[in-house]
């Protein structure tokens, strides 16, 4: 997923993080995947979808930049375009999100450049679980994009079957420059709390009564 906002320093941070779960069928094939990519120099995305059919549409997408002189949104039209009419790229199962200091796209075969209208994009089997904690996250005052992608991920990763909490994130400040770590899954929901300043209590009962 993809999330983009000030941070409570007031500067702008952009954020793209993934899980590292590869799955085929019921079978878990590999628990730490690198899902996460830069593109050029100014750029960053993640992938869901078939891996070599992604790495195809990097490189593409990388030569593209390289073609407009970083810009990002030409650049993402035009992989559009070709992966939608191009005989050979319209039949790869990938989508990509992508993002440089000052916007975030949705790239996919169908030839849709979309660009979100609160700083969240997400792809993959945990998106619907992602993209909503995410929203919900953002109205919490003082988290930072990673913050809130950092447990958006980890609310899917509890949800979803597909997903895991062996995460990923590139980051790019203000400035352009590139971060890369490797967040471990935040414990609870107090970790979130605690980071804007905010209490956070357990409701009454909570943990106990019969089991189901």
């Amino acid at each position: 997923m993809c999330a983009h906002r000030l941070s409570p320093a007031s500067t702008f941070q952009v954020v793209v993080i993934a899980d590292g779960q590869v799955t085929m069928g019921s079978m878990v094939l590999k628990p730490n995947a690198r899902k996460t990519r830069r593109i050029g120099d100014s750029a960053i995305g993640a992938v869901a979808g078939a891996t070599a059919d992604a790495f195809t549409l990097f490189e593409r997408l990388e030569n593209k930049l390289e073609e407009h002189s970083g810009q990002l949104t030409r650049a993402a039209v035009e992989l559009a375009k070709m992966w939608r009419m191009d005989k050979y790229l319209r039949r790869l199962d990938a989508s990509l999100v992508v993002a440089d200091r000052t916007q975030s796209l949705q790239i996919t075969g169908n030839g849709d450049v979309v660009e979100p209208y609160d700083g969240i994009l997400s792809i993959g089997s945990g998106s619907p679980f992602a993209q909503a904690a995410a929203r919900a996250l953002m109205d919490v005052p003082g988290l930072d994009a990673a913050t809130v992608a950092r447990r958006a991920m980890s609310i899917a990763a509890d949800s979803c079957v597909y997903s895991n909490s062996s995460l990923r994130m590139l980051r790019v400040d203000a400035e352009g420059t590139i971060f890369e770590t490797e967040p471990g899954p935040l414990a609870d929901l107090s970790d979130v709390f605690g980071a804007a300043g905010i209490a956070h209590k357990e409701p009454e009962g909570a943990g106990s009564g019969p089991l189901l």
